[in-house]
């Protein structure tokens, strides 16, 4: 979506990041400048009012997730690149820490009832990738009981051209990034992380918020970390933020205010555990950044199969969790705090009407996430009136 068209969205701030600088490198202010000068001009070359207000996201390296090779050096560049982003104004940095792949799907046009399209993770189809393409050693041991059965049946009927389709559907890796792995690619990535366990990783990112978030905090920025996507574990890899309580859990070992959460209620929605409204209550005064999306799971098992909803429909109760954030909101204009409003995309959307002939990244259709975001702020302006909302 291009300039013009978010002004015609409506949109108040730009969510944005420097995909084409390789992950590790240093953001530069020039490199930085160049990207705001593009949010700040419309087509016909005149201001467009709009700024680039979140970077999602500042990635951080696999050594720097394993504390191996060039680790040290990324965690110095990673401190360089956000005093270049304090330096142009950009206060809020989304990042993640899942190793090897980001959000994992095996279906990216799954039609749903309406005849629109969606992005899908089925369970099944995903085992039978693991089990019978990647052929990861102890795959099969590693998903409940009866799921390897019913992956085999599946990949016994599936033809060449889908079980290729379903490979580059799970390694297609983070939207808008130069880095889409081979199958031999992700095979190495995975011998790399073998056997390390789940405390290990999560010590990993308390060392690298113990380096950055200090600094970030004395550059005046919030940094916010996105959950998995799905909240579970897959290929053997360790997940450390799952649930509220591995947030918490850094929260509390890294605890200064900018070290906080990407409050995602798509990928934490697809864990029948995570109580979205509740983590916002409790956790409210470290999100930093929101994407309000929903999915419906197939069932309430962890792991499960689920897809992208509505963004008004699905397991998550957005209205709920809405509420909660405005309530969030008028804690911190109460206590004075600068960053009373939280920042929030429609983020994930499905594919309807034009979006279904337009060739677009998976998961991110105009008319779809417009359709979200008008559905979001019809909730936020009934909950906010000042005589009939909360």
């Amino acid at each position: 979506m291009g300039v013009d068209e978010m002004l015609q969205a409506g949109v108040e701030g730009v969510v944005s990041a420097l995909h084409h600088l390789p992950t590790g490198d240093v953001w530069s202010a020039e490199e930085i400048a160049r990207r705001q000068r593009e949010i700040a001009t419309r087509a016909d070359g005149s201001a467009s009012g709009l700024a680039w207000e979140v970077v999602e996201s500042l990635p951080v390296t696999e050594d720097i997730k394993k504390q191996t090779g060039d680790w040290r050096a990324h965690i110095e560049n990673y401190k360089l690149s956000l005093a270049n982003l304090a330096a142009a104004g950009i206060e809020t940095i989304c990042y993640n820490f899942m190793p090897v792949l980001d959000w994992t799907r095996t279906d990216l046009a799954y039609r749903v009832g309406h005849g629109g399209t969606a992005m899908r993770f089925d369970l099944h189809d995903f085992a039978a990738f693991d089990i019978h393409i990647l052929e990861r050693p102890g795959a099969a041991e590693s998903f409940p009981e009866g799921v390897a059965e019913i992956a085999g049946e599946r990949f016994a009927k599936m033809s060449g051209e889908r079980r290729e389709q379903l490979a580059k559907n799970i390694v297609f890796g983070l939207p808008g990034t130069a880095e889409h792995f081979t199958l031999d690619d992700v095979r190495a990535h995975l011998a790399e992380y073998d056997g390390m366990p789940t405390e290990t990783l999560r010590g990993h990112l308390v060392d690298f918020l113990a380096e950055v978030a200090p600094e970030a905090e004395r550059l005046g920025l919030r940094m916010c970390c996105h959950p998995d996507d799905p909240p579970f574990s897959l290929l053997g890899l360790p997940r450390i933020m799952s649930t509220e309580e591995d947030y918490r859990a850094v929260m509390e070992a890294v605890d200064v205010p900018a070290n906080g959460i990407t409050l995602c209620s798509g990928s934490l929605g697809a864990r029948p555990e995570n109580d979205l409204p509740g983590i916002m209550e409790r956790l409210g005064d470290r999100v930093h950044f929101l994407h309000l999306r929903n999915v419906t799971r197939d069932t309430e098992a962890v792991p499960c199969s689920f897809y992208e909803d509505e963004h008004l429909r699905g397991s998550t109760d957005m209205v709920a969790l809405i509420a909660a954030v405005l309530r969030e909101e008028r804690k911190r204009e109460q206590a004075g705090r600068a960053n009373v409003s939280i920042p929030f995309r429609p983020d994930h959307g499905q594919d309807i009407l034009d979006d279904l002939t337009r060739k677009v990244q998976p998961g991110y259709p105009a008319i779809g996430r417009l359709k979200g975001l008008a559905e979001l702020r019809g909730v936020l302006a009934a909950l906010s009136h000042p005589e009939h909302g909360l």
